[in-house]
């Protein structure tokens, strides 16, 4: 069996069965005319794959016949919309409270404590001891000298008149008259006065005594140095809105809605049956 798609009008239907019947060849078996009908819509037809009616008689003529699909009305129930889930927000609830609040965290500071000077006198050396060499002049003295001009000498010289006489009767000598003195010439001095150096020119070795100086300054007494101050914490009290009961979602089932059809079912599809049919005549 296959599903044939009748496109055609039933009345073509009608002219296509006769004409495949038992009495085509008969030219005196008369089909009726074809009624002309609106095309009515395609129609799945089941049709026999056999050409010619099954089980067939003799002296039977057949037509083969469109047989209507069968329907049948029944009731039911259909979705009209599927269930839901939808989300419901409860909004939370509010309260006040008082609390105290930080502020300005604790912290540390650092503070800077400055020194401390005091006044005092001190004696300070300007120049250490020292020792300077002096040039000592050569030391002179005035002296009176009598210095030798000419030595002493002696000469002969004649003399005069003898004081003592040279005549010595015992002896038998006697003065010639001539008398010869041996004179003796003192030295000539002369006085000269002079600068006699007593002791040369040098130098000595004078100290040189440190020299000090009184000053008045300032020194510092205790040196400058840094001190950790804690800083407290700041706080400060306050009225807030806080949340009672937080906010909660709930999910809301909507169930699906069903609503009752009553609509016509196929029970049997359309098909092309053979069906027996009176001829006028019948061909032997």
């Amino acid at each position: 069996m296959k599903i044939l798609s009748i496109k055609s009008s039933v009345a073509v239907a009608a002219v296509a069965a006769v004409m495949m019947s038992g009495c085509a060849q008969k030219t005196s078996c008369e089909a009726k005319a074809p009624v002309a009908v609106s095309k009515p819509a395609p129609v799945k037809v089941q049709v026999s794959n056999s050409l010619y009616p099954p089980n067939p008689e003799p002296g039977k003529c057949y037509a083969r016949v469109l047989k209507p699909a069968q329907f049948k009305t029944v009731t039911e129930k259909v979705k009209v919309s599927d269930g839901t889930e939808k989300v419901i927000t409860i909004p939370a609830k509010y309260g006040t409270v008082t609390k105290k609040i930080l502020v300005k965290e604790a912290s540390t500071k650092l503070v800077v404590i400055p020194a401390t000077y005091k006044t005092v006198t001190e004696k300070i050396l300007v120049s250490p001891a020292s020792y300077k060499l002096v040039p000592v002049p050569a030391v002179y003295k005035t002296v009176t000298q009598r210095i030798l001009v000419k030595p002493a000498t002696t000469t002969w010289r004649k003399g005069k008149g003898l004081l003592t006489p040279v005549n010595n009767a015992r002896t038998g000598e006697r003065g010639t008259g001539e008398v010869m003195c041996l004179v003796k010439t003192p030295p000539v001095y002369k006085t000269v006065t002079k600068k006699v150096l007593v002791k040369p020119a040098g130098t000595r070795k004078v100290a040189i005594p440190a020299v000090y100086k009184t000053i008045t300054k300032k020194v510092v007494a205790t040196p400058a140095r840094t001190k950790t101050i804690t800083i407290p914490a700041v706080y400060k009290t306050v009225t807030v809105r806080t949340v009672v009961t937080p906010a909660t979602q709930k999910v809301v089932k909507t169930p699906p809605v069903y609503k009752t059809v009553t609509k016509k079912v196929k029970i049997a599809p359309a098909q092309l049956v053979w069906k027996v049919v009176r001829c006028k005549s019948v061909i032997h």
